[in-house]
């Protein structure tokens, strides 16, 4: 089995964040049709499903944990000790300053860079589980992450969908370990655009 875990806040007030990405790629997933109804437990909205791959169809769990950012390691953890999954059998997907909008990199391992749910895991579980790193962009400034990642998507950035749907769609090579493969089949099907948010956050 595979936890696959979305972050962000919960909330309606939350739910258009840049810093909920996460939770949008969760809710494509499920939605894909493979899984049962959404429930909580683990301190989170979980839903069971399979996907299919190459080498025949892998169990997962889908979570977002429902702690609020920086408590998220506490949802994964009581999910990953119920079911006794190693680190390295989790995905978490969040979104990711250091990356240009649109951007998509997949890895095992590495710091939090200043994210509290990332934080909050490894305090939990360690470094080495796998991020899938979806690119917001930064605004520029240190003093603006904190409203720029608690500010909502504009509607013109179309790319949040594309970007949701094609880390769905290629999710299967994430989960037999073609890491590479995967980001570059993530960015095949969905090409960042050239979106500036220094310009915008001006």
């Amino acid at each position: 089995m595979f936890l696959v875990v979305g972050l962000g806040n919960p909330g309606a007030q939350y739910a258009k964040n840049r810093h909920n990405i996460g939770f949008m790629f969760i809710d494509r997933l499920v939605e894909s049709g493979a899984f049962g109804p959404t429930r909580k437990k683990f301190q989170a909205e979980v839903s069971e499903g399979t996907v299919d791959t190459p080498k025949g169809p892998v169990k997962i769990l889908t979570m977002k944990p429902q702690t609020f950012m920086n408590l998220s390691g506490n949802s994964v953890l009581e999910a990953a000790s119920f079911y006794k999954v190693k680190p390295d059998h989790i995905l978490v997907f969040h979104d990711e300053l250091d990356l240009a909008p649109g951007r998509f990199r997949l890895k095992m391992g590495g710091g939090h860079a200043g994210h509290n749910g990332l934080r909050s895991i490894m305090g939990h579980l360690g470094p080495n589980f796998i991020r899938g790193r979806m690119g917001i962009g930064h605004p520029g400034q240190k003093e603006l992450v904190h409203s720029w990642v608690l500010s909502d998507f504009y509607k013109a950035e179309d790319w949040v969908d594309r970007l949701c749907d094609a880390c769905v769609k290629a999710l299967p090579l994430a989960l037999m370990g073609e890491a590479e493969k995967y980001m570059t089949e993530v960015m095949r099907l969905s090409p960042a655009p050239k979106f500036d948010p220094k310009k915008i956050a001006e």
